[in-house]
């Protein structure tokens, strides 16, 4: 796993250089001797992104202003976890740390992609997207099928989706854990923040009997990327999938797909994807379960406009479990 380097005494050449610690990093531990230039790479509406260009080749740097460097702490140990399985690529993270003037930043190997991030809104936008699609199901499988965890569900650190706190205390069984730790997590913050009794009601009834859907399933911990949608898919300058900004823990990998409503995922990757890892019984009835969980997160960061998908989705389940 990653771990953050130990904070070395700085000698007095470098003081004035500590003030920017990204600089400081790149031009020591990065084995740069010279920055060559930087520039914006835009970034989400959490961070800001820069491309760092050097002698020793280009760095990729995300920093956020406003918040310490526990958010970024569980994206290198995500991405970390996700590099080490050598199965999908993803870049490797070099440094997390704390800015002087406040908020953080981490440091990871720069990925140069074969489209514009831009322009790699949905996979059907790419004209290679059949087999695009195809490796990436592959891909992914591959990962979910090599990296399982003797510890069950949860992860080494709790991390962020979007900017919602993701709880991932270990936990021994998939559907406590998805129960506690996701839609009754959500659930709650919607009640605390919009008063919002009926969704929250409703949302426990169907958590009481949410496991009548998993009869017959095989289920094991595997690492997840946890937040894959289409803004966190690209492909590198060959052609090959690359998956970033994870809010990785170890789950039932059908959760995976939670946000396939934003990904533009299609028969050619579940097709690529079941042939490694097998489709389990009951997928097609668990489907909308997972999608629920990124449903009530949207609700509770960007308000009701969410409220009747995810509302829609648990009075289905009522009505077929007859809860």
């Amino acid at each position: 796993l990653f771990h953050l380097a130990a904070v070395r005494p700085v000698p007095k050449l470098m003081a004035a250089m500590s003030d920017d610690p990204i600089k400081e990093w790149i031009l020591t531990e990065g084995k740069a001797t010279q920055i060559t230039g930087t520039s914006s790479i835009g970034g989400g509406c959490i961070n800001a992104a820069q491309r760092y260009d050097t002698d020793a080749g280009s760095f990729f740097v995300k920093t956020n202003r406003r918040i310490g460097p526990a958010m970024f702490e569980g994206e290198a140990l995500g991405l970390k976890a996700m590099y080490d399985t050598k199965s999908i690529r993803v870049p490797l993270p070099y440094k997390v740390g704390s800015l002087p003037t406040g908020g953080s930043f981490i440091i990871m190997e720069f990925i140069q992609f074969g489209r514009s991030r831009g322009d790699q809104v949905t996979l059907s936008r790419n004209p290679f997207r059949s087999k695009k699609k195809s490796a990436l199901g592959r891909k992914l499988a591959e990962m979910h099928k090599s990296a399982k965890s003797d510890k069950g569900y949860g992860f080494y650190v709790e991390n962020t989706i979007g900017s919602t706190p993701q709880i991932n205390t270990w936990t021994a069984d998939w559907i406590e854990f998805y129960s506690k730790h996701r839609l009754g997590y959500q659930l709650k913050l919607i009640s605390q923040r919009f008063g919002d009794s009926a969704i929250y009601e409703k949302g426990q009834r169907l958590i009481e009997k949410m496991h009548l859907l998993f009869d017959g399933a095989v289920i094991e911990p595997c690492l997840l990327h946890g937040d894959l949608w289409s803004g966190n898919i690209s492909a590198d300058a060959n052609g090959d999938p690359v998956i970033l900004d994870p809010a990785c823990y170890y789950g039932h990998n059908e959760a995976e797909f939670g946000m396939s409503w934003c990904a533009g995922f299609g028969g050619d990757f579940y097709s690529s994807y079941f042939e490694v890892m097998p489709k389990q019984p009951g997928f097609e009835k668990r489907r909308d379960l997972y999608l629920l969980y990124h449903y009530l997160n949207h609700y509770n960061l960007f308000g009701s406009g969410y409220r009747s998908s995810a509302m829609s989705i648990i009075d289905d389940y009522l009505r077929m479990l007859k809860a």
